[in-house]
Parts: structure tokens; C-alpha cells; sequence
């Protein structure tokens, strides 16, 4: 199955989008709960993929049926991708760097998720540079693919009104990567200290949090750096990396819901996901806790 909690802040949608993206139908196979919502667009969306592997059947059974776990399920769908991937995120280092705990597992609708390791190299294991550069390539050239990733994806709403910004993605990553060039050959924490980029005219506190990390209770706030679980540093290294993949793929990938609720046919999707609050439903079978990560999210 495949677990997704979407975290979105700062985003108005239309009360029509936000009806079709409510209903399972809008997303094939995937069941759709809606989480949390208010008028400002600080959403949680929790979607999970019934298991297709071997279990064709179970589309179209009753809710409430012994054979199809209390899923929801839709009859006569074709699923809207063909393959999942979870990537377990680290901002440690830099762009170039070989981080062992960035790791990436790959499954369709018909395999369990395999490691994938990072492509032939002097480097032993993934950099952001080329998890960016390998997604670009493997989403452009399809088939469709749902891609999760565990940092943050933007800011709490103070963010925008402490800094004036206006409520729009794109607008905010370019303006992001302008101050916290992160995408460049340099530390996160270079940023921070002053020596490179101007963050300082781009911080927050961490004592904000997007409405889904409240919700969520467990999730720290993406300006929370230096504490056990935080995303901030994952998240301040990630998101050039997103304006990066978003110019270099173009229409293939659709970020969801940044780029709208429906997805268009034959799009691969890439999604912020917080696997902490599935990821012990699963043994570890082995695997180290990022990889257990990247493996529960592509599960």
C-alpha cells in the first residue's frame, strides 16, 4: 500500500477543485480522506493505495469486507501510475556530497520496493545533486510514477506575512533559492551562519508550524534545526532542489496539489510525505531506519 500525509500551507483553491479532490473517483485507485482544511488552504490529505499485488479483486469490494482490510475500494478503475518511489531525504553536507542516509526504494503495482542505488560513480551512495538529476530523467521519460519525499515542501502562513510574500509556490521557491541558495556547493548551515546567501532576510521561528504539523502532533516545525526528528535542515537543503526539478521535467511531473488537484493524464506526481506516522506498522526486515523509510513510503 502506499501512504502518503501531504502536507500544504499557504495555497487558496478554488471551492470546485477542492470538491473533486475530495471524492476517491478524482484519483483512480487511490482513496482520498481529507485530513484537515480551511479557507486559507492549510491542508493534510492522507491517500493510501490498496495493495494491488495479487489482489485484483479486491477493487469494487464493500468497505466493510473481510478481504479488502476496511479500504476503500473503486470498481472498473484503471490506476493512475505505474510506479511508486520513496525517498528518505537528508540536507547533511553538500549538493555534491555521498550521504548514507539518503535513500531511495522503487515498487510498482505488482513488486515489492527495491533499494535503488545511485547511479555508477566514484560516490558509494546518493547526493541531493543526483537524486534531483535521476528523478528529472526518470519522470520525463515515464511511465507514470508517484514520488514521495520526507521534507518539507513550504512554509507556515507567518512565513509569507512576516515577509510580505505573496500565497504562490513558484514564486516562492524562486524567491527561497534566491536567499537560501542551497542548490549551490555549500552547507545548509553556511547559509545560516551568514557566509553565503542572505537567510537571515528569509528565517522563521520554530515555534511555527503549518496547521498539518499540529495536526500531526509529532511533526516538528520546518524552522526547528538542531533537535532530534527535525526536518528543517532536509527542508532548507530540498526545496531549490524542487524549483530544479520542476524547471529540467517541466509537464511531466505535477506537484501536487501546488500545481492543482486533478492530475493530468499521464503525469507523474511528486508529493511531501511524513512517513513517521506508518512507518512502524512495518518490520524492518534489516533494513536501516532511512532505508525503512524510503521503503515504507514506496510500500
Amino acid at each position: 500500500m502506499f501512504h502518503f500525509v501531504i502536507f500544504l500551507p499557504s495555497v487558496s483553491f478554488a471551492p470546485n477543485e477542492f470538491a473533486a479532490a475530495e471524492r476517491p473517483s478524482a484519483f483512480g485507485p487511490e482513496s482520498v480522506f481529507l485530513y484537515q482544511f480551511d479557507t486559507i488552504g492549510q491542508i493534510a490529505i492522507f491517500i493510501h493505495r490498496d495493495n494491488m499485488r495479487g489482489y485484483p479483486a479486491r477493487y469494487g469490494q464493500s468497505k466493510n469486507s473481510s478481504t479488502s482490510e476496511g479500504r476503500v475500494g473503486a470498481a472498473h478503475v484503471n490506476p493512475l501510475f505505474e510506479r511508486y518511489i520513496g525517498i528518505d531525504y537528508s540536507g547533511a553536507e553538500t549538493p555534491r556530497s555521498s550521504l548514507k542516509v539518503l535513500r531511495i526504494y522503487k515498487g510498482d503495482r505488482l513488486t515489492t520496493p527495491q533499494e535503488v542505488e545511485p547511479p555508477p560513480s566514484p560516490r558509494k551512495y546518493w547526493t541531493r545533486r543526483g537524486t534531483a538529476e535521476w528523478l528529472v530523467g526518470i519522470l520525463s521519460e515515464g511511465p507514470p510514477t508517484l514520488v514521495g519525499i520526507d521534507h518539507g515542501f513550504s512554509f507556515p502562513l507567518r512565513y509569507f506575512e512576516q515577509h510580505g510574500l505573496p500565497l504562490d509556490w513558484p514564486s516562492f521557491l524562486d524567491d527561497f533559492q534566491r536567499h537560501w541558495p542551497t542548490d549551490e556547493d555549500i552547507y545548509v548551515d553556511f547559509v545560516r551562519d551568514g557566509s553565503s546567501g542572505n537567510g537571515a532576510a528569509r528565517s522563521g521561528n520554530p515555534r511555527w508550524r503549518r496547521l498539518t504539523e499540529l495536526r500531526a502532533r509529532t511533526a516538528k516545525s520546518v524552522f526547528h534545526f538542531d533537535v532530534k526528528g527535525s526536518v528543517a535542515k532536509s527542508t532548507h537543503a530540498g526545496i531549490p532542489w524542487l524549483r530544479y526539478i520542476r524547471q529540467h521535467a517541466k509537464d511531466h511531473v505535477h506537484f501536487w496539489p501546488f500545481d492543482g488537484w486533478s492530475v493530468p493524464p499521464g503525469s507523474s506526481v511528486l508529493a511531501e510525505v511524513y512517513p513517521a506516522l506508518w512507518s512502524r506498522t512495518f518490520p524492518s526486515a534489516g533494513r536501516t531506519a532511512d532505508q525503512h523509510d524510503a521503503f515504507t513510503i514506496a510500500e
